[in-house]
């Protein structure tokens, strides 16, 4: 599977805004079982830490993602442990203090949590498929 120009294309959109979260669920709707507008329609209270700074709406979607692809919590479970030790947090607000910190703009920032997310749906969704066959 290769969802990352569909993303690329939904975060650089400025017809219509795609959250984080939204940015994920859409491309990944034929996944999930559901339609796009269904998708964005879902992850629109998940951008931003739920608008209120807190688990990173990449972190959620791809959480609701992986559910909705059937894997076990485990899988959930380590995806979140391994962000959480890449980028020393899943809060947005702390996510977003660190990228000021570094002078890194909001959208690059965000923007690269998102393709990351990605590249990481598409390899476990890629690899469970190979698994099954």
């Amino acid at each position: 599977m290769n969802h990352l120009p569909a993303v690329e294309k939904l975060r650089a959109c400025t017809e219509r805004h795609y959250n984080c979260a939204q940015s994920l669920l859409v491309p990944f709707a034929d996944v999930c079982g559901i339609t796009a507008e269904k998708a964005y329609d879902l992850g629109n209270m998940f951008g931003s830490g739920m608008h209120t700074g807190n688990i990173c709406g990449t972190v959620t979607a791809a959480a609701m993602i992986l559910g909705m692809a059937g894997f076990e919590k485990e899988v959930s479970v380590k995806m979140i442990r391994d962000f959480k030790d890449t980028h020393a947090g899943l809060l947005c607000r702390e996510l977003l203090a660190e990228s000021a910190r570094k002078q890194i703009p909001r959208k690059p920032h965000c923007d690269a949590l998102v393709f990351e997310m990605t590249r990481f749906l598409d390899e476990t969704l890629d690899a469970d498929h190979t698994s099954g066959e």
